[in-house]
Parts: structure tokens; C-alpha cells; sequence
């Protein structure tokens, strides 16, 4: 045996090197496993630190800078001609993720964490074969093990050219030149976050979402602004259209989709296909292991993440659910402080914060109207456009509103929906209300510093109670 411990995480995501983490703070003998390195060293932090959540990100912000240099003029500075570096604007992104997984691997050392890189594979419940670089395989045995593998992007049947001119999400985020024009396949968060990016700096963006609703999930007063807005700014979203066909030709990739029974056919630079993420267990587990995997390919657990086997658990995208990495954490906190017998309270699925960091950003947390409405709530909803916020106004940054809604029944917040500049940060506060049980009064009573973004969140609230200062009370209390 090559070594014996009480916790073996597979995966080094947010939900692994978290979960390894906490483990060995609570005095658990830890390994993690990550299949993904160079030269037999681990890259640490999973798809979202290396080619996902952070990259796109850092992606995202210097196309943000870019759009703010070309509106300067509103405000009396005239920035001259703009360009952009491309190399050194990937040299950065990459110098970032760097910075993030580098730290990763000193906060292993800081908490004595054994980090290792290879593939795993689960033999039985309690020993896991690892294959290294060269070929080489060793066995590890542990009390505990912690499935934290995280997700692949869904690739579409029969659409593909090696990664070339028809690409997925990653590739999509590394690209070295701008191309002239782009078809994304996905209206979704990371369709909308690459083609804002790609869109910024200067390409012809055309979504082609195959629902006919635009982010069915979030609230439909959201959902319908956001569509405006980011049409408005030049992503061609096509809700409905199906891509039927893809094929590569000159350097430029056909795509035939259908809308409305109509086929139509596009000529681009590259294809980006964005259809979402699906959980990654291929070659995982030993087939006599009988650990249950549900028709979606999710690893199944129960409300403790634990799997159909006592000592293997399952966190993060493996288990599906919201594919978010602070969902992952917080599962992966979970875990581990249960598995260490600690008093632990299970993670609250109704108060994880959903974002995507277009411009505006959109994030919610908890009900929508209409699903609130479905579920039978006595409900009031509250709403106050950044138009009309003084800080807003005073960057220049009034797209949006914020909307709240709350039940009547016991004056409790059950959901906060923003459009706006920064709407992650703003939100924040609202599912910090709502962790603490605030009621809508507690927040309508609290100081909110004047200007403020967050001003906004709080003539919503009293929108909803009918004592909306700055705005039409449609509701007198």
C-alpha cells in the first residue's frame, strides 16, 4: 500500500481542495487527487480556478474596461484611441488563475495537506488506484473517501472538428485573435458571460438558444429586461433555434439551425457550443462497487451528500443540482465536518446565489415571483429602478432594478432578484438577510449609507410594504 488515510478527496475544485482543507484542519490524515498537472505536479483548483469561473472572469473585466474607455467622453475625458493587446490580455488572465492555483497548493502546505497528481480509481469502499504520469500505479486505502470531480462540458452529438473551429467553453476562453464572427450554441450563463466577452471586443455574436423562454429560472420581469438590454448592445440572441448541422469548411464552420419550422443557414469564424456541463465519472468507480448513479449521470446522495455507499460521499457538479462552486464549498464544509462527528447544519439549497457577470450582472437568490405565486404564497413584490438611484445616476450606470418579494404571512424575504452594476456585491447582503431570518420590516428599518447602490435594494423593500420614499407606492400602509 503506498499510504493510508482517514479522508482521500478525488478532485481539487472548490468542493476538493476545500473539503481537504477543512478535513485536515479538523485533524483528518488527507490526500487529494487531481488527474490534471504537468510533469507529475498537480494543477490545483479545478475547471472553475484554471479554465472556468476565474478565467472568464478576468476575461470579462478587461472587455468591461474597454466598453467604460469608449463612453468616457460623457464624462468630459477624452481617452484618445483604444486598442486592445490580446496576447497580453490572455498573459494576464493566465497570470491570475496562476496567482489563485499556486495558492491553492500553499494553502495545502499551510494545513498539511498530501496532494498528488494522477487518476483515480475507486476499487472498493475503502482502496483507490491511482495511475501517475508514467504509467505507473499505486494503491491507497482510506477510511473515507470524498468524490469531488466536478463536470466536462456537454458536447453535441456529430458536431465536432478537434477542437479547431468548433469549440466548447474552454477553448473559447483562449483564443488568441478576435474572430469576425462567432455563433454560440447556449443562451445560458456561459453562453451569455463568452459572448459578451467576444462581443466587447469586437465580434459579431449571434446565441442560438433552442428554449423558447430566455433564462427560464430567473424571474420574468429579470429576465425580460436583461434580453433588452443585452440585445441592445449587440449579442444576437435567437430564442427557439435549434442547430440541426454543423460542419467546418475554409477555415469557417456552416451551421444550419431551425427557428419557427424555418431552417436557416450562418457562416462563421468559430462555433462555441455552451450547452451546459454534465458530471464527471467516467472510469471512476469498480462496477461491483454498485455505486447508485441516477439516468442523468449524477453520483446520487442524500441530503448529507453521503452516496448509497456509508463511507463515500459526493460533492459539487458529480451530484448535479446548481453546478456552482460555492455550492461545491459549501457541501464540501459539510462533509467534512460531519465526517470528523462535528455538529454541522446541512447546507440550505434555497439560499444559494445564482450570478451571471454580463453587463449588467443578473443574480437572484431564492423564489421568483411566478415560482412563489406557484407555490401558493400571500405575496407582495417591491421593485426600484437604479434610474433613479443618486450613485447610479452619478457613474453613469442606470440599467436595471431591484426586486424583492416577500411573504405576508410572516414578513419574511423570499427572494431578491437584481439587474444592475454589481448586482453580485448588492445581492450578497439580501442572502445574508435572509440567512439571519431578517424579516422585511428588520431590513426596512436598517441604515443603508446614502449614495449607494444598495439604496436601491432597500427602496425596494419598502416598495413592498407600500412605504417606498423615493418612488409611487402601488400600496399605502
Amino acid at each position: 500500500m503506498a499510504g493510508q488515510y482517514d479522508v482521500i478527496i478525488i478532485g481539487s475544485g472548490p468542493g476538493g481542495y476545500v473539503s481537504a482543507i477543512r478535513c485536515s484542519q479538523l485533524g483528518l490524515k488527507t490526500l487529494c487527487i487531481e488527474k490534471c498537472g504537468n510533469e507529475g505536479k498537480p494543477i490545483l483548483g479545478g475547471t472553475c480556478l484554471n479554465v472556468g469561473c476565474i478565467p472568464s472572469k478576468a476575461l470579462l473585466d478587461t472587455s468591461s474596461k474597454l466598453i467604460e474607455m469608449e463612453k468616457l467622453s460623457s464624462h468630459g475625458i477624452d481617452a484618445g484611441e483604444i486598442s486592445v493587446d490580446i496576447s497580453t490580455m490572455q498573459s494576464r488572465k493566465q497570470a491570475v488563475v496562476k496567482s489563485l492555483t499556486q495558492g491553492v497548493e500553499g494553502l495545502f502546505k499551510l494545513n498539511k495537506v498530501d496532494f498528488l497528481n494522477g487518476k483515480a480509481f475507486i476499487k472498493t469502499k475503502n482502496e483507490i488506484i491511482v495511475e501517475t504520469s508514467d504509467g505507473s500505479k499505486d494503491s491507497y486505502t482510506a477510511k473515507n473517501i470524498i468524490v469531488a470531480t466536478g463536470s466536462s462540458p456537454i458536447e453535441l452529438n456529430g458536431i465536432g472538428d478537434e477542437r479547431k473551429n468548433i469549440i466548447t467553453s474552454k477553448e473559447a476562453l483562449e483564443l488568441e485573435e478576435v474572430p469576425a464572427n462567432i455563433a454560440i450554441i447556449g443562451a445560458g450563463a456561459i453562453g451569455l458571460e463568452i459572448g459578451s466577452i467576444w462581443n466587447r471586443l469586437g465580434s459579431n455574436v449571434v446565441l442560438l438558444e433552442a428554449l423558447n423562454e430566455f433564462l427560464p429560472q430567473a424571474d420574468k420581469q429579470i429576465s425580460k429586461q436583461s434580453l433588452r438590454i443585452l440585445k441592445n448592445q449587440g449579442l444576437d440572441i435567437k430564442l427557439g433555434a435549434k442547430v440541426l448541422n454543423a460542419e467546418s469548411f475554409n477555415n469557417k464552420v456552416k451551421v444550419i439551425y431551425s427557428c419557427d419550422s424555418v431552417e436557416h443557414e450562418i457562416i462563421v469564424d468559430k462555433l462555441i457550443s455552451a450547452v451546459g456541463r454534465k458530471p464527471f465519472t467516467h472510469s471512476l468507480f469498480a462496477e461491483d462497487l454498485n455505486l447508485e448513479i441516477n439516468s442523468e449521470g449524477c453520483v446520487v446522495v442524500d441530503e448529507l451528500c453521503c452516496t448509497s455507499i456509508p463511507n463515500i460521499y459526493a460533492i459539487g457538479d458529480v451530484i448535479g443540482g446548481q453546478m456552482l462552486a460555492h455550492k461545491a464549498s459549501e457541501e464540501a464544509v459539510m462533509v467534512s465536518e460531519n465526517i470528523h462527528k462535528q455538529a454541522s447544519s446541512k447546507v440550505d439549497y434555497n439560499l444559494i446565489p445564482s450570478v451571471i457577470y454580463t453587463h449588467p450582472e443578473i443574480a437572484w437568490v431564492g423564489l421568483s415571483e411566478e415560482d412563489a405565486s406557484k407555490k401558493g404564497f400571500d405575496l407582495s413584490t417591491g421593485s426600484f429602478p437604479f434610474s433613479i438611484n443618486g450613485r447610479a445616476l452619478a457613474s453613469g450606470d442606470t440599467e436595471g432594478f431591484v426586486k424583492t418579494i416577500v411573504d405576508n404571512k410572516n414578513d419574511k424575504i423570499i427572494g431578491v432578484h437584481i439587474l444592475g452594476s454589481n448586482a453580485s456585491e448588492l445581492l450578497q447582503q439580501a442572502v445574508v438577510a435572509m440567512r439571519m431570518n431578517s424579516s422585511a420590516e428588520d431590513l426596512s428599518r436598517t441604515i443603508f449609507s446614502h449614495p449607494s447602490l444598495s439604496e436601491a435594494l432597500h427602496e425596494s423593500i419598502l416598495s413592498a410594504k407600500g412605504k417606498a420614499i423615493h418612488l409611487n407606492n402601488r400600496k399605502k400602509k
